[in-house]
């Protein structure tokens, strides 16, 4: 079982940057693919981005790619989100999430292929 928790959400102007990072507990991070997610107020759970065990596998939804990058250090058990140029419309709680299941690119995105979730952190971008 794992444990997640999220951090470094909060409030900044358009065009600001922050950094998300999910804290896992337990000796088996690293045999679990990492993604992140994120809600709207009213809106569905949406897939961000995702890293496989070896981090040179990752994937973005388009809306982020080249803003955002996702991290993971297996040593330290934990996985970040680098998220540059952030725009009102990147407003949302955020959750990462870990998945015991095989690399598949379709797969990733989905929310119900992931095991475990953190409880959120809030990103607020203001315009």
């Amino acid at each position: 079982q794992v444990q997640l928790v999220e951090s470094g959400g909060g409030l900044v102007q358009a065009g600001g940057s922050l950094r998300l990072s999910c804290a896992a507990s337990g000796r088996t991070f690293s045999s679990y693919l990492m993604g992140w997610f994120r809600q709207a107020p009213g809106k569905e759970r949406d897939f961000v981005a995702a890293i496989n065990r070896n981090p040179s596998s990752t994937y973005y939804v388009d809306s982020v790619k080249g803003r955002f990058t996702i991290s993971r250090d297996n040593a330290k058990n934990t996985v970040s989100l680098q998220m540059n140029s952030l725009q009102p419309e990147d407003t949302a709680v955020y959750y990462c999430a870990a998945d015991s299941g095989p690399w598949r690119v379709v797969r990733t995105t989905l929310v119900n292929a992931y095991q475990y979730w953190g409880q959120g952190t809030q990103v607020t971008v203001s315009s």
